[in-house]
């Protein structure tokens, strides 16, 4: 998602650019420099944010897991003992990579949730402790 602010942002920039024309190369560089201050704010404080507050996060834990909403409020639990099957999705693209993983349970919906990045390490956390619980994938 990332990517795509900063192409959006430079979008932005651009246009700023083409259409006012500033007549100074000292406003045209504060306006590039003031974009891309803003965009390394707003990186640190979403980093920031999600840390602390707990955001959009899947906590994996020996009787189940929990995913926690965009609030920080638990937004699904599953105990392992409900989980029948776990099934990956991998997505690699220009605009972004992610993988996706939806548990299957018995009596409730499928919980899907995803994992930003190429290779995250709750693949692999998830993937041990379906083998514990002799859960197919």
């Amino acid at each position: 998602m990332f990517r795509r602010l900063v192409l959006t942002l430079a979008a932005v920039l651009l246009v700023t650019l083409v259409v006012n024309r500033p007549p100074t190369a000292f406003v045209k560089g504060a306006v590039t420099g003031a974009v891309l201050l803003t965009l390394y704010g707003l990186k640190l404080a979403w980093a920031r944010a999600t840390a602390r507050f707990g955001i959009n996060r899947c906590h994996l834990h020996t009787g189940g897991l929990v995913v926690t909403g965009l609030l920080g409020g638990v937004r699904d639990a599953v105990a392992w003992s409900e989980v029948t099957v776990v099934n990956e999705t991998a997505t690699v693209s220009l605009w972004m990579t992610f993988r996706r993983f939806e548990i299957t349970r018995d009596q409730a919906p499928p919980l899907a949730f995803l994992a930003l990045g190429q290779n995250p390490t709750l693949s692999a956390a998830l993937e041990s402790q379906a083998a514990k619980n002799g859960i197919r994938r």
